[in-house]
């Protein structure tokens, strides 16, 4: 038997359960780019998601984790868990939702929800998760102590935000962010956003940007005026 700190013996065997279409491939594309994760399928519904994993389990191919949004057309996220649970499956559940409700974080925690991702999020946040549950559950055999126990529990936490690049401020792209926000479905030019938090224009494209980056705005070109078209700054949940 070989081991390897970098490498995974086991594939995670992941099951999409989201009702957007575009979102459901944009998930299941973020968990295939994670080593040792395979898509096992996608469905839209709480039905399909019975059916499949009823399927799964008789064919000997059963899914070792759910990503699983709480909002779909024909019941609750959670409501599917139960009937999970009831059913005798085991399978572990990240939770990728809009849902901020902390009762319903609480009760998903009682139902085997291992992690929270909020929309929208991006592929490095999701990353993340997925190689933490890995580490929780590669854990094995019987703990020496304590202090075991703790290390193994640790691994499923998220770590604290990341740091901003150099040269960017916290509370100037919390001004940013405020900014596009309330610009809503209509976006900034960067020229506006300066304005707005009273910052150079060089300066606040270099927010925006990297607010781009990390998933968190989009850009698009706006047509219409004499020269170059002028680059508008959106924030995605504003959808």
């Amino acid at each position: 038997m070989t081991t390897s700190t970098t490498t995974h013996t086991t594939t995670i065997r992941v099951l999409i359960v989201e009702d957007d279409p575009v979102a459901a491939a944009a998930h299941a594309l973020y968990v295939g780019r994670v080593p040792g994760f395979a898509v096992a399928g996608v469905v839209h519904t709480r039905g399909d998601a019975s059916q499949f994993l009823k399927r799964a389990g008789a064919e000997g191919t059963a899914v070792d984790l759910l990503l699983l949004d709480l909002y779909l057309p024909d019941g609750h996220g959670l409501q599917l868990l139960r009937s999970l649970r009831a059913g005798g499956h085991t399978a572990d559940v990240i939770a990728v939702t809009s849902a901020r409700d902390l009762a319903v974080v609480r009760e998903g925690v009682s139902l085997g929800v291992v992690q929270y991702v909020l929309k929208p999020f991006t592929f490095a946040t999701l990353r993340d998760r997925l190689v933490r549950y890995a580490e929780f559950r590669a854990a094995a055999g019987e703990a020496s102590g304590q202090e075991e126990v703790d290390r193994a529990l640790a691994a499923l936490r998220a770590p604290q935000p990341a740091a901003l690049p150099k040269g960017l401020a916290g509370d100037t792209l919390q001004a940013i962010i405020a900014t596009l926000r309330a610009a809503g479905l209509e976006g900034v030019s960067s020229g506006a956003a300066a304005e707005a938090v009273g910052i150079s224009r060089i300066t606040a494209r270099r927010y925006l940007e990297h607010l781009v980056d990390t998933g968190r705005a989009a850009r698009a070109p706006q047509y219409g005026q004499i020269g170059r078209p002028e680059l508008r700054y959106r924030w995605l949940s504003a959808r």
